[in-house]
C-alpha cells in the first residue's frame, strides 16, 4: 500500500527535530511515542543518521507499516504497546532491555535523550496524560527531552481559537472534496483493501471498536505545562505554534 499522508505536519516535525539536535547532538537515542506509521522517526534518521528510535504504538496496522517502513535498519526498534496504561513501560524496557529508566538503579547511561509524539496524545483523558508525562520523565537522561505537538489552544484568545477551528475545518473539508489529501475515513479503507495490511486492519478495528474519539482531550497549552511541571521538568515551554496546534518542549 502506498502511503499518502492525511496532512502535511512537516512544520511541527520540523521544530521537535531542531529541538532535539540543539538540546541532545548528532546521535540521539529517541523514543518515538504512539509513533503509527514511525512518521517522526523516519525524518529523524534522515536528518541525524547517527540516531536511534524505538517506536511505540498499540495499533497493529500502523505499526506494520512502520516495521516495512524500517525493515532491515538496525536504528530503528519497534515496540507495541498501550499507552493507556502505565504498563507501557514495562513493554519498552522489556523489549529494548537496554533503555532502563534514567532513575533506576545503575542505569548509568541508560535512557533515552529525547522523547517525541505529534498530534496522538489528546486521545488520553486529562489523567491519563498528566500520568503520562510523569513517566516519560522517567525514561529521560539528565538533561534529556520531550515535545509534544498536539491540539493545545491558547487560553489567552478564546474567541479567535473558535474561529480558527472552524476556518480549519473548513479548508480540511475543502482539500478533502478535491482530493488533495484523503481523509481519516478514506485512508483507514485504503488500508482495509489493501491485502498486505487487511489483517491488522480487522485487528485494529476489534482493538478500538467504539472508542475512537470517546476520551478526547484537547486542553489549553499551559494545562500541559502544568502537568510537565508536576512531572518534574525542569523547564518547560513552547518550541512552535501553528493555529490552534502547537508544541511544548519540557528539560528533564
Amino acid at each position: 500500500m502506498t502511503i499518502t499522508p492525511v496532512l502535511k505536519c512537516e512544520e511541527r516535525f520540523t521544530a521537535l527535530l531542531d529541538v532535539v539536535e540543539a538540546a541532545r547532538g548528532q546521535k540521539p537515542r529517541v523514543l518515538d511515542l504512539a509513533c503509527g506509521t514511525a512518521s517522526i522517526t523516519g525524518r529523524l534518521l534522515a536528518r541525524l543518521p547517527g540516531a536511534t528510535s524505538v517506536a511505540v504504538d498499540l495499533d497493529p496496522a500502523l505499526l506494520r507499516i512502520a516495521a516495512g517502513t524500517h525493515a532491515g535498519d538496525q536504528r530503528v526498534r519497534i515496540v507495541r504497546a498501550d499507552l493507556g496504561t502505565p504498563d507501557w513501560v514495562r513493554a519498552v524496557t522489556n523489549a529494548v532491555t537496554d533503555a532502563v529508566p534514567a532513575t533506576a538503579p545503575g542505569a548509568e547511561g541508560g535512557g533515552f535523550d529525547a522523547v517525541l509524539t505529534a498530534t496522538a496524545l489528546h486521545w488520553l483523558t486529562p489523567e491519563r496524560q498528566r500520568a503520562l508525562y510523569a513517566e516519560v520523565a522517567g525514561l529521560l537522561v539528565p538533561g534529556g527531552v520531550f515535545c509534544n505537538a498536539d491540539h493545545m489552544p491558547d487560553p489567552g484568545l478564546p474567541e479567535l481559537t473558535g474561529r480558527l477551528g472552524r476556518w480549519r475545518d473548513a479548508r480540511r473539508a475543502s482539500l478533502y472534496a478535491e482530493k488533495s489529501a484523503p481523509s481519516w475515513s478514506e485512508w483507514w479503507d485504503a488500508a482495509r483493501s489493501a491485502p498486505e495490511l487487511a489483517d491488522a486492519v480487522a485487528e485494529r478495528d476489534t482493538i478500538f471498536a467504539g472508542s475512537h474519539g470517546s476520551a478526547e482531550s484537547s486542553p489549553p497549552y499551559t494545562t500541559h505545562l502544568d502537568y510537565l511541571r508536576a512531572a518534574g521538568f525542569a523547564e518547560v515551554g513552547l518550541v512552535w505554534r501553528g493555529l490552534t496546534d502547537a508544541a511544548f518542549a519540557a528539560v528533564r
